[in-house]
């Protein structure tokens, strides 16, 4: 029986951690299928008729042109998360590599800099950023939006990153020039190699830091058709109604890209999080 009681209540743990973590969940997703724009406060995650209703109203919404306005911001979200991840990651990678390897002055400075970014909220650089992107015509555009999601994710991603490069023996680089690599081939052939589940990690990041951030997006876009799924969303929350059924389809649509892309990078994120970069 101790043998039993030691086995068995881990799991009990988890169990309830686990339902405590997915009762939110459930509870959107039947507010999301019953139909209905009210919100159901009974404690029940089961909702008491079944329907789709609300999903096809937020998936075939058009705008007053008559095109698929959903497609657009869902388009719009994709097309902003994967840039500002492209642009975050390759401006943090070369940035992370250099305070790792190279000795120059400036580099404490510049590396407290960076930490010393991280302390202050985005909302704190609203006006600054705001003013800027306005005189180089760069406001109300997902080019704007995608300088200012990257500029304000390369600061943790390069600090990330530099931990990780560190972790990395030179004798490999050494080993590399030897055979006459350039520094250029080895970082590309070599070290981004070893560092695969940091960067994972840190395009993650860099994904779900564009893909969620709300405030910047709402400033900085006035358009619909620019608007992304979060700022979609607020549009559903009204100053005397709110439409609780297309609130949580669309929040539901919303988590999908996420959620797939969590269960397709699993492996790399795992090993980015527990295993060293030199294995054998």
């Amino acid at each position: 029986m101790r043998k039993l009681w030691r086995d068995a209540w881990p799991h009990a743990v988890l169990v309830l951690a686990s339902v405590f973590a997915l009762y939110p969940v459930l509870w959107v997703v039947k507010i999301a299928l019953s139909g209905s724009q009210q919100l159901d406060s009974s404690a029940s995650p089961i909702p008491h008729v079944f329907s789709l209703a609300n999903f096809t109203m937020v998936a075939t919404q058009v705008d007053g042109a008559g095109h698929w306005l959903f497609g657009r911001q869902l388009f719009n979200s994709l097309a902003v998360a994967i840039a500002t991840t492209v642009v975050g990651l390759l401006l943090a990678c070369t940035a992370a590599y250099a305070f790792s390897r190279f000795r120059f002055p400036g580099r404490e400075a510049g590396l407290a800099s960076l930490l010393l970014t991280q302390v202050f909220p985005g909302i704190v650089m609203m006006i600054p950023l705001y003013l800027i992107l306005k005189s180089v015509h760069l406001l109300n555009s997902l080019t704007g939006l995608v300088v200012v999601y990257a500029s304000t994710s390369v600061p943790f991603s390069t600090w990330m990153l530099k931990g990780y490069f560190d972790t990395i023996p030179k004798e490999m680089e050494e080993s590399a020039y030897v055979d006459g690599a350039s520094r250029w081939t080895t970082f590309l052939r070599v070290v981004l190699p070893l560092a695969r589940p940091a960067l994972v990690v840190t395009a993650l990041f860099s994904f779900m830091t564009a893909w969620n951030e709300f405030i910047l997006a709402a400033t900085l876009l006035n358009d619909q058709t620019l608007f992304t799924l979060p700022v979609a969303l607020q549009r559903y929350v009204g100053e005397f109604q709110t439409d609780w059924g297309s609130f949580a389809a669309g929040a539901i649509f919303t988590s999908i890209p996420v959620m797939i892309l969590f269960y397709a990078l699993q492996k790399h994120l795992v090993g980015g999080l527990t295993a060293g970069s030199v294995k054998g």
